[in-house]
């Protein structure tokens, strides 16, 4: 069990720290041709495992028996297609967008603490959980430091004016994003091997991304900075580290602890990326305000998903997604 908590601490760190890789990287490249390209590499690493494994004459992907020769409905390829589109297309674009324009830490802290609550909301609206006194106080807690989070105390940052109005908009587009992505993979996760499920996307992202940096004009920049050194390490590091290993040893967590404990580590995240990006002197946006916010969402984010001593533990086949 130490070994699960120790591979936990390592994957914190890995996605803390992705979002000052992220922020490096744009000095070199626009956002979406940074997606491109740290698909282009995690696509490419699932691809050279499946010849492997097919060499070898597995029919499993990572050690992962669960389910893995169970065919895919159409469905299934409708969620995994909403998943790569929302999920990693959009969320990748709106998330570099916003590091570029507002630095790393506030869209860390966007999506390591609103999401939750957002998934919440969404379980409540298309699974038809009831709502209990804790959630209430939770969300209106969640809508204080909401506030507080994305305006640090002041509204005209929304406004049009703003200089950094724009950051704002991707960083607040990203939790949306990630939550319909959670819920999606969630429901393809009960009939089907995770590790396959993160393949399928990885691919299908890949391929919406070519067309999307096509459509921008963007890929003869892809191809042009393909060859540069320093964004092939931050290419490495975001699709393999991040995206490869890091959702491995997520979906591994989830079936040796409760989803509250592997949630739980989630949470320094954002501190976590707040304490490199200063370490290592990146720009900035971020106040006092914006801190406070995250700590006040945060609490929000334990009362909203406390359950009462007179709650069935497990009420709903999606209960555990509030956690994720």
């Amino acid at each position: 069990m130490l070994r699960v908590y120790l591979e936990l601490i390592l994957m914190v760190i890995i996605w803390s720290f992705s979002f000052i890789i992220v922020d490096i990287a744009l000095e070199f490249i626009p956002p979406l041709s940074l997606a491109l390209y740290r698909l282009v590499i995690t696509s490419c690493t699932f691809l050279i495992i499946d010849i492997y494994l097919r060499i070898k004459k597995k029919n499993i992907s990572f050690k992962d028996n669960e389910n893995n020769k169970t065919k895919f409905l159409r469905s299934d390829w409708l969620l995994i297609i909403l998943s790569s589109f929302m999920g990693i297309s959009l969320f990748f674009y709106a998330q570099y967008s916003a590091i570029e324009i507002i630095g790393p830490s506030l869209p860390a802290l966007f999506v390591c603490l609103i999401t939750p609550v957002i998934i919440t909301i969404l379980t409540l609206i298309f699974f038809n959980e009831r709502i209990n006194r804790f959630q209430i106080v939770g969300f209106i807690i969640a809508t204080i430091g909401g506030f507080l989070l994305v305006t640090g105390g002041d509204i005209t940052t929304l406004t049009l004016k703003s200089p950094n109005f724009l950051g704002y908009l991707f960083a607040l587009m990203t939790p949306i994003f990630w939550a319909i992505f959670s819920i999606a993979t969630k429901k393809l996760s009960q009939s089907h091997s995770s590790n396959s499920i993160n393949k399928y996307i990885a691919y299908i992202a890949t391929f919406e991304l070519v067309i999307f940096t096509l459509i921008n004009n963007e890929f003869q920049v892809f191809l042009n900075n393909f060859l540069n050194i320093q964004l092939f390490i931050c290419a490495l590091y975001l699709g393999i580290l991040c995206y490869i290993i890091g959702y491995y040893i997520w979906q591994n967590s989830q079936k040796k602890l409760k989803s509250s404990n592997v949630a739980s580590f989630l949470y320094i995240e954002p501190f976590l990326t707040l304490f490199f990006s200063i370490l290592l002197q990146r720009s900035e946006s971020i106040v006092l305000w914006n801190i406070v916010g995250g700590i006040i969402v945060l609490i929000a984010v334990f009362i909203i998903n406390y359950k009462e001593k007179n709650q069935k533990e497990d009420e709903s086949d999606y209960s555990d997604i509030k956690n994720l």
